[in-house]
């Protein structure tokens, strides 16, 4: 049998809760794992001085693979985002992002999407600074989106190879080049130029941002994978997690050609950290992502199975999705089903 070696960051706030309801699930389905246990974020800078530590960094170029809990990014001020800091270290150009109804009674029943955003460019590459105008220090701002050819070809092409290889029908390009003409235009223009090498695999279209998140709310029949740029992923990704209950139900895959670190999309929620009630299917979901990247699509397939009827049985749900189970409440409930 095949050992993994996978690097664990419990994370920050709930981080630690999540985690430890999802490693005995993975432990459950009979894939060997060897864990490698680091920090980063809050509980990092507060343990040893930094939120990025080295041996952090060094675990994960050696495993290839991560397996992180939410980590906590100051407001305004502190230290700049671990996750973008994570992301920009290893390359992981690629944030794939599923959203599938799995609580029956909700308001939407028919959601099976994929999202897939680009990670590691638009306004994210953090070219930005504070501008004098006369008396005011900080009279303007300027935030400078940096998109290249490179960057938009590699993901696009990801995002079709992503619907061949799970039989999606369908790549909608989602942009803003009617306004953003230079950007979101050369993202739509490799976009097409890349499309044309799967015509008679994979159905394309375009649509611009705004239509999208209506047309997500009203028709999402149209849509199947999404591919976009960084910051319109960001937001979208959010709006469809709201149509199959929450971000509670989230995860989240970034892949690169040297490295993939998989994580619950959700923050680190540390007003009910400690509380017992957090919902760890996020990271329960993205750990099957990550059995998937590791070719344990059994196993990722049989947990999804379980934590599906888990949840349409009705009795183990956590005060999220208006139930009053804990987190390793659910976690019981689960394991009961996996045997």
């Amino acid at each position: 049998m095949t050992v993994h070696r996978v690097t664990l960051i419990p994370g920050d706030g709930i981080g630690p809760e999540i985690m430890a309801a999802t490693r005995p699930v993975l432990d459950a389905v009979s894939v060997e794992i060897a864990w490698d246990e680091q920090l980063a974020g809050m509980t990092a800078l507060e343990e040893v001085g930094t939120p990025l530590r080295d041996a952090s960094i060094e675990s994960i170029r050696d495993t290839g693979v991560a397996l992180k809990g939410p980590l906590t990014t100051p407001v305004g001020t502190g230290f700049r985002s671990i996750n973008v800091a994570l992301r920009r270290e290893f390359d992981l150009y690629a944030n794939v992002r599923p959203a599938k109804t799995m609580v029956p009674g909700g308001r939407f029943e028919d959601v099976d999407l994929v999202l897939v955003r680009e990670n590691t460019e638009g306004l994210y590459v953090g070219f930005q600074h504070v501008i004098p105008v006369g008396d005011d220090p900080k009279g303007a701002a300027q935030s400078v989106a940096v998109v290249t050819r490179q960057g938009c070809e590699r993901v696009v092409r990801f995002a079709f190879d992503y619907a061949v290889k799970h039989n999606r029908r369908k790549v909608t390009i989602c942009h803003k080049a009617n306004i953003l003409k230079a950007a979101s235009g050369l993202f739509l223009e490799v976009a097409r130029d890349v499309s044309r090498a799967y015509a008679g695999r994979v159905e394309v279209d375009d649509i611009i941002i705004d239509a999208a998140a209506m047309r997500l709310v009203l028709d999402r029949s149209q849509f199947d994978v999404i591919v976009t740029t960084y910051m319109f992923g960001d937001i979208l990704s959010d709006e469809i997690a709201g149509l199959v209950g929450g971000l509670g139900l989230a995860p989240g895959a970034n892949i690169g050609d040297r490295a993939a670190i998989f994580e619950a999309v959700h923050g680190s929620a540390p007003d009910i950290a400690g509380c017992g009630i957090a919902n760890p299917l996020a990271l329960m979901l993205a750990a099957c992502l990550m059995l998937d990247h590791l070719d344990e699509t059994p196993a990722a397939d049989r947990i999804r199975s379980v934590l599906e009827a888990t949840l349409h049985e009705g009795q183990a749900r956590t005060p999220d999705l208006k139930g009053n189970a804990t987190t390793m409440g659910f976690a019981e409930a689960v394991l009961r089903r996996l045997g």
